[in-house]
């Protein structure tokens, strides 16, 4: 792919189910194109790859725009599960696979999967709190290093 893309480097920031599977796709998108890529989980995004939580990411369903929701509606108890039970039915009929599936599926295509010390180090987190795909906890520098000469992409 010489005139083309041939690395990205992804940041995950949010921990919101919508706001989530759009690297993921593009990370694998990237993956089955050929593309070098790697994922970089900072902040909330953290909730992606953490053992305890990377299975119950859910929608953010007060204030989210993208639901057509008054705040009010979105701010009523249950409606958060009930629009991600919603969207993840959605989603398993379009054969989309789960946020935990989706990760492991993309680590296995050599994605590289890493999780930003500063945030890791704000929320007292060590490598064995996050799932066994994680290559590793680096920081911004050594996060630029990996992308170096590749386009990054924040989702």
């Amino acid at each position: 792919m010489p005139d083309g893309i041939s690395k990205v480097s992804i940041v995950i920031s949010h921990g919101s189910l919508d706001e989530v599977y759009p690297g993921l796709i593009m990370a694998n998108g990237a993956r089955a194109e050929g593309i070098a890529a790697n994922l970089f989980f900072t902040f909330f995004g953290l909730d992606v790859i953490h053992r305890a939580r990377h299975d119950h990411i859910k929608v953010a369903s007060v204030g989210n725009p993208g639901l057509h929701l008054a705040t009010v509606v979105g701010g009523l108890p249950g409606m958060s599960s009930v629009m991600t039970h919603y969207l993840t039915h959605k989603m398993e009929q379009l054969d989309i696979p789960s946020i935990p599936e989706f990760v492991e599926m993309i680590a296995d295509t050599g994605c590289g999967l890493y999780a930003c010390k500063a945030s890791a180090d704000l929320f007292g987190l060590e490598k064995n709190d996050f799932i066994p795909q994680v290559d590793d906890i680096i920081t911004v520098g050594e996060f630029y290093e990996k992308a170096a000469g590749g386009q990054i992409i924040f989702t």
